[in-house]
């Protein structure tokens, strides 16, 4: 056979599970979105916000903009680390306890959104913990 007559060939069998699957995505009850902030919403939110002051210090710690103090970038740097890290850890454990998908108000993407921050703010943290032991190993010599 021709790779010409593929088509002819593939269609029919397109088109037949279609016609099959019509009727099961047709029996599917959609569920309406919960709207406002539930209970299962709460817990993921305060945890990604955590992860965002997370984020946010270990830009400012990469910056070296001081507002930890003169110099100070590793207690900046630590605190990213430490809030990356709890953000990471609880958005896991919500992502894992949700009983459902994103809508259902059970706080599913709440948890991914933590579970994102707190990973780029222990990368964040990481590397500014670097970038100040290099600092503080050449300051001393």
């Amino acid at each position: 056979m021709s790779i010409r007559h593929l088509p002819a060939v593939l269609a029919p069998g397109l088109l037949a599970g279609i016609v099959l699957a019509a009727p099961a995505t047709a029996s599917v009850q959609q569920t309406a979105a919960v709207t406002g902030m539930t209970s299962g919403r709460l817990g993921p939110s305060l945890t990604a916000l955590v992860g965002l002051v997370g984020v946010v210090v270990g830009v400012l710690v990469l910056a070296r903009v001081s507002r930890f103090g003169t110099g100070n970038e590793r207690r900046g740097a630590v605190l990213a680390l430490v809030s990356g890290l709890l953000s990471l850890v609880l958005g896991s454990v919500f992502a894992a306890t949700a009983d459902g998908g994103p809508g259902t108000g059970n706080g599913i993407v709440g948890a991914w959104v933590a579970m994102a921050f707190g990973l780029i703010a222990l990368v964040l943290g990481g590397l500014g913990v670097n970038r100040s032991r290099r600092i503080g190993g050449l300051g001393n010599r």
